[in-house]
């Protein structure tokens, strides 16, 4: 049985051919339809160049419309009615499709989604989770990294329940360890969101190691780090220009230090070997935890691996029923009376991590 994915072909910077060639790719290594939404005169023309007369699962779904990068996410959401990411996500509220991704404006796909879908129950707002690279070689994940620049207490409680759930199903960690990112592993470190969200996770029955620090992003200390949307994504644009230099160094001290043919094939290998495991393009991009859907965000720069890994996600975040775990969880949870942190308002705040 074919799984159906939506997919914003007018999305990314260079749009539509790496949605193109991501689909095709998908279509080839796993058992996914593909529903292009987008302008359906160019996909058609775009996609018979494409496929060279190669029969695959993919169909197009026509959109008049679309978002574009440097528009005013809530503008936009209001103003297009006929956007591909509105389209492509009515899909997936319509049960047409199990799931939705895009590499477009990221501000714009989560309150699209907030709106064509809707919050689950117990969810006060949807969180954006990142999958990371560790030392350890297994990936840990940070939430939230641009969905909520500002948060309460019980909002962090939330991220780290979704978080929690999503790395148990789709990453395979038993227990996962959760921890609050600060400025120190004390207890009493950090400001008054983070202390009041030490107390909250201290209670709870998740597996909470307490406070973490930057360093342990990356370490393999913790799996499931939850922060406000404000120090994530600045943490995720941060850890971008860090892995841009690296790359960068390590490529260009490999050429001017191996000479030897062997040893620079060997090399070669190592580095290559090196950037899969840093390549943001392996992990597909970042869900939106906390929708009644399933809906993935890419990067706006995805090349065609990026996407065919993001379709490959969305598929396999459909098949474990992340959604469903998500929501019998918090139904069982007590309805007492949560921390509020003092002087944090509630009003939802957007960051585009593209």
């Amino acid at each position: 049985m074919l799984i159906d994915i939506a997919l914003d072909a007018m999305g990314s910077d260079k749009s539509p051919e790496p949605e193109l060639r991501g689909a095709i790719l998908a279509c080839r290594h796993y058992p996914v339809r593909v529903h292009l939404v987008g302008s359906q005169d160019l996909l058609r023309r775009a996609l018979s160049n494409t496929l060279n007369g190669e029969r695959l699962p993919i169909e197009i779904v026509h959109a008049s419309e679309h978002i574009g990068m440097d528009e005013k996410a809530a503008h936009a959401v209001r103003a297009k009615k006929d956007s591909s990411m509105r389209v492509g996500l009515k899909l997936v509220r319509e049960k047409k499709v199990a799931g939705f991704v895009t590499a477009g404006n990221t501000g714009a796909a989560m309150a699209t989604a907030k709106m064509v879908l809707g919050a689950l129950p117990g969810v006060d707002r949807p969180a954006l989770a990142l999958v990371v690279p560790t030392l350890t070689g297994n990936p840990s994940i940070l939430l939230d990294v641009g969905a909520n620049v500002d948060c309460k207490p019980q909002n962090l409680e939330q991220f780290a329940i979704m978080g929690e759930m999503y790395a148990r199903s789709v990453l395979k960690i038993s227990r996962p360890r959760v921890g609050v990112l600060s400025v120190g592993e004390e207890e009493g470190k950090g400001n008054d969101l983070t202390r009041e969200t030490y107390a909250l996770l201290k209670e709870s029955s998740l597996n909470f190691i307490g406070n973490v620090e930057g360093r342990d992003i990356y370490n393999g200390n913790c799996d499931v780090i939850v922060c406000d949307g404000f120090v994530g994504n600045v943490a995720l644009k941060a850890s971008e220009g860090l892995t841009r230099l690296v790359r960068e160094m390590l490529k260009d001290s490999l050429t001017k230090t191996v000479t030897a043919q062997v040893g620079a094939l060997l090399s070669r290998k190592a580095f290559n070997a090196f950037k899969r495991r840093l390549d943001p393009s392996e992990y597909g991009g970042a869900p939106l935890l906390g929708v009644r859907g399933v809906c993935i965000i890419g990067h706006g720069s995805s090349n065609e691996r990026a996407i065919m890994n993001g379709i490959r996600v969305t598929a396999e975040f459909a098949q474990a029923g992340i959604n469903d775990r998500i929501e019998r969880e918090f139904s069982q949870r007590p309805t007492e009376p949560r921390l509020q942190a003092a002087g944090t308002a509630d009003r939802p705040s957007v960051s585009s991590p593209n």
